[in-house]
């Protein structure tokens, strides 16, 4: 389908996807389903082309608007919003680099790439997570080696809490190259899901987030063609997380956004459903402390991906998502306390949409950067430290 090409429209789009996979998230959440029939509306949707170029067959969307329709899916169902971040973290870079002189073998790639989205309706998900490391690139056990005729990559390692496990048809794989650990060069792959030597665990049983169709992945001896190797360029990645990290870690901030509306929403609605108990002081100041901290959240993070797609790579674009993930990820927890108070028994029933939203806010604190990360950006951006310096950070 074509997208709309005015943003209220885009807008309407993402609130109407988001009303037919709202009823998806409670089975879901249980684990009676493997949440891929939400991933399917939204390839049906077309918004899996939201960041493509207008050119290219997509909307075009700047990171700013794409975080406003995030927030939009994720009021309706957080696992999806997520799982469809994911497919933007490694579709974002590419988009953004639209108007770029690329060489002739990065401008094949992403001539490719963005083909498979609209025209193929194809879904791609990141590979980075590693067991005790996480997201950090620095460090990185999984590896890669060269064919001797330098036509294809060797990829060798283990993945962990990868999202879309099984749902997406592409993964795009971060591997090292060298034995040192910390001095390695890092690069990105694109892995297709029945690639040989690719294979998934069982999806991880986690206390909220089950429809993110998360699971360990390996790589075994997986051959992959020099065309696939992320715009045709090695050792890249670690550049590209310093200098712009808006995606690596940033993307999940509208979603979560998302999930603390819709965790606001339904405390009211709960509220106001009792007889006479929103007419109480006391619980109007309750709701009114959960109102001006949910906006103030949605301001700031508004603000910030507005300042990204106008600045994108700028120290105050870097530091105000940094900013935006912290708040959203405190602000989350915050109001679940508050929802907590207001709503008793509606807010610990298990099946209840408020019970889970309330597990599903807390988890933006696992979600990469970690609280303490981005409060040390922001100590360093305070005190002059270089940001652009890849030694400044654990990455």
């Amino acid at each position: 389908m074509t997208l709309p090409t005015h943003f209220d429209d885009l807008l309407k789009l993402a609130a109407d996807t988001g009303s037919a996979i709202a009823p998806l998230a409670a089975a879901t959440d249980a684990a009676d389903d493997d949440g891929h029939e939400a991933y399917r509306v939204l390839r049906e949707s077309g918004l899996l082309a939201l960041l493509v170029p207008r050119e290219a067959g997509g909307a075009g969307l700047g990171f700013g608007d794409y975080w406003r329709v995030l927030a939009e899916l994720g009021a309706h169902h957080g696992a999806a919003a997520l799982g469809f971040n994911m497919h933007h973290v490694v579709i974002g870079a590419l988009a953004e680099a639209a108007g770029t002189r690329l060489s002739p073998a990065a401008d094949a790639f992403r001539t490719w790439m963005l083909g498979e989205v609209v025209d193929g309706r194809k879904m791609f998900a990141s590979a980075t997570s590693e067991a005790g490391r996480g997201a950090k690139l620095r460090g990185m056990r999984t590896r890669y080696r060269r064919s001797g005729d330098g036509t294809h990559y060797v990829l060798n390692g283990r993945k962990d809490f990868v999202s879309l496990a099984g749902a997406a048809d592409y993964y795009v794989v971060a591997a090292a190259d060298g034995d040192d650990e910390e001095s390695a060069e890092i690069s990105h792959f694109v892995v297709a899901a029945d690639d040989p030597g690719v294979g998934f665990g069982p999806v991880r049983h986690l206390s909220a987030m089950y429809g993110t169709s998360t699971a360990p992945m390996t790589l075994d001896e997986v051959v992959v063609p020099r065309s696939r190797l992320y715009l045709g360029v090695e050792g890249m990645s670690l550049f590209k997380v310093v200098r712009e990290p808006h995606w690596m870690f940033a993307g999940y901030t509208g979603a979560y956004l998302g999930m603390a509306q819709a965790l606001y929403r339904h405390t009211v609605d709960r509220v106001t459903a009792a007889p006479g108990r929103a007419d109480s002081p006391v619980v109007q100041q309750e709701l009114g402390r959960m109102s001006a901290r949910l906006r103030a959240a949605r301001a700031l993070v508004h603000e910030a991906g507005d300042l990204v797609t106008a600045e994108r790579g700028s120290l105050e674009a870097n530091a105000m998502v940094h900013a935006a993930k912290y708040v959203v990820g405190e602000t989350g927890p915050l109001l679940a306390q508050d929802a907590l108070r207001l709503c008793g028994s509606a807010a610990v029933s298990r099946g209840h949409t408020l019970e889970r939203l309330i597990r599903e806010v807390q988890f933006a604190h696992v979600m990469p950067a970690k609280p303490h990360e981005c409060l040390e950006y922001l100590g360093k951006a305070a005190t002059g430290v270089n940001l652009y310096d890849a030694r400044t950070f654990s990455w």
